[in-house]
């Protein structure tokens, strides 16, 4: 039977007792104990091997999204399974009546690992930090939500004191908002949100050395092949922590990751694994995610920059052919999730209208125009996808059509480069609700790898920045119908995720729709002998 976790828009927070009371509830369950489990205060993970960015500035890898959960921590983290905002380093908060102003007091034992006090400051000088216009940061566009914070960052203006960022004493954070936003403790959930150490902030090189972090867990080594991560004794919360050691194993080796979870030494597996060679599959954890995976066509330069043009690609592809081999062929952008209005997407081909739209553009004549470019990943799945489109753009449109594949380690650095028309991605929503993938669209926005540029589709994003309920996920479905209807992002499917991971001896890993499991909640369940069998200790 397969479950589907669905999103819900979540507006309410959870405390942190009610997330314990619930960890107690688990750990005294009865498991039977696996012979690889030596340690109960250790955990030994792996993950698919590339080059982990530190710097949370830099990064927007689901890997190291999962990593800095147990490293970094912001006002509020995510629950474990609902998702939900969880007060973390926020004691306490006050909404305005306006409902355009945050004041959140920082509670009085937050620490560096260092010793040092998380202060206000630290906040305000790290999300100042991330939006600086020359530092590109990938989730800089997160906080236009921040009255002033677009301005900025876009170099529109360079006076910081018109951010909407106040530090008001060394406890009191004071956030305006350009426009009320119900979902905002959600958003603060993200590691882009998290407060830097004052000896980090001007250090663009996080790798020389562990970074001062105020997380559960602090690194104490980091090589090429793993990352150890070990208790920290200042964290505010560090009674609950349960594992005192959590070691982190990079391989590119699917077997190799096998081996690990068959031997016992690593109780969660979640890259690349052969699941055919698992002795033991008890702990195949299988659901679906808040992510799609699509291609985009760039907008950037003509005649891609027509969304007739656009339009008329997408309607000349065989939309049955493409999908078919997918297990949630996805029609729309966003994954229908709970409260979110039905979206009509791409379902099939229609050659005369595409004709039609190319005529209305004035590309009767296709003569003089540049390459369509499409730029694959080296996989047998996109190669599949990408002589598909390519047939049907050559044969039906008349483009003169190239293909490039780009090696994996270069393939998002490629994505961000002007030399090419239709590239792909696997979108993973970063706090649950449909404008963590509309955001990416915005004309400004630094995820905006497609050059989408549509005032009309501004027009509804800012609306919907005025919107509460339904009301506002009524104008942002309508927004995700223009992106499908003027042909700028072409849905193929909606992804699951696939963890190695048994939760009969796991407390507090949940599957979710982000797929994100924040180490601090992570412990191996109580073991007790059942009635009439005595456990001996060799």
């Amino acid at each position: 039977m397969l479950i589907v976790f669905c999103v819900a828009v979540f507006a309410g927070c959870v405390s942190s007792q009610a997330i314990e009371t619930a960890a107690e509830e688990e750990r005294s369950e009865f498991a039977a104990m696996r012979p690889g489990i030596k340690n109960m205060d250790e955990l030994t993970v792996v993950f698919s091997r590339h080059d982990i960015e530190l710097d949370f500035r830099k990064s927007y890898f689901a890997s190291e999204a999962q990593i800095f959960t147990g490293i970094y921590e912001g006002l509020f983290s995510y629950h474990p399974l609902t998702l939900e905002p969880v007060a973390a380093l926020a004691e306490r908060w006050v909404l305005s009546d306006d409902k355009m102003q945050w004041t959140f007091t920082i509670r009085r034992n937050a620490r560096f690992w260092n010793g040092d006090p998380v202060r206000a400051e630290d906040f305000r000088a790290a999300w100042i930090s991330l939006i600086e216009p020359d530092r590109e940061s990938p989730y800089s566009s997160f906080f236009d939500v921040i009255e002033g914070a677009r301005d900025y960052r876009n170099g529109i203006s360079n006076d910081i004191d018109k951010i909407g960022i106040r530090a008001a004493d060394s406890r009191t954070l004071i956030v305006k908002l350009a426009s009320p936003a119900a979902f905002f403790p959600a958003m603060l959930c993200h590691h882009s949100f998290s407060p830097i150490h004052p000896s980090m902030i001007n250090n663009d090189n996080w790798s020389n050395e562990p970074p001062v972090s105020n997380g559960p867990f602090r690194i104490s080594s980091k090589t090429k092949e793993s990352i150890i991560l070990e208790k920290c004794n200042q964290y505010w919360d560090r009674y609950n922590v349960t594992f005192n050691k959590i070691t982190i194993k990079f391989t590119n080796s699917p077997d190799e990751a096998a081996f690990l979870w068959n031997s016992g030494e690593a109780r969660w597996i979640a890259g690349d694994v052969n699941i055919d060679a698992l002795t033991d599959r008890s702990g195949i954890q299988f659901n679906i995610m808040f992510a799609t995976h699509y291609y985009f066509i760039r907008s950037s330069e003509r005649p891609w920059n027509d969304h007739r043009v656009r339009r008329a690609m997408a309607l000349v592809l065989p939309w049955e052919e493409i999908r078919r081999n997918y297990f949630l062929p996805a029609e729309t952008l966003i994954f229908p999730i709970t409260g979110y209005p039905e979206v009509e997407g791409i379902t099939e081909a229609n050659i005369e209208e595409a004709k039609r739209l190319m005529n209305e553009a004035g590309y009767s004549n296709m003569q003089g125009l540049p390459d369509l470019v499409i730029r694959l990943t080296p996989s047998h799945d996109a190669a599949r996808v990408g002589f598909i489109m390519a047939n049907a753009w050559k044969e039906l449109l008349g483009f003169n059509v190239r293909v490039e594949v780009i090696p994996f380690d270069r393939y998002f650095q490629a994505m961000r480069e002007d030399n090419y028309t239709v590239g792909s991605c696997t979108w993973i929503g970063d706090f649950a609700d449909p404008y963590a993938f509309l955001q990416m669209w915005r004309r400004d926005s630094n995820l905006n790898d497609a050059r989408f540029d549509d005032a009309d589709y501004e027009v509804l994003i800012e609306k919907s920045m005025i919107e509460e309920g339904f009301d506002r996920l009524l104008t942002l479905a309508e927004a995700e119908k223009l992106l499908l209807d003027r042909g700028a992002v072409l849905p193929i499917c909606y992804n699951p995720a696939l963890n190695i991971v048994d939760t009969g001896e796991m407390a507090g890993w949940f599957p979710n729709a982000l797929d994100i499991h924040p180490f601090k909640y992570l412990s191996f369940r109580t073991f007790r002998p059942l009635p009439g069998v005595a456990m001996v200790d060799k």
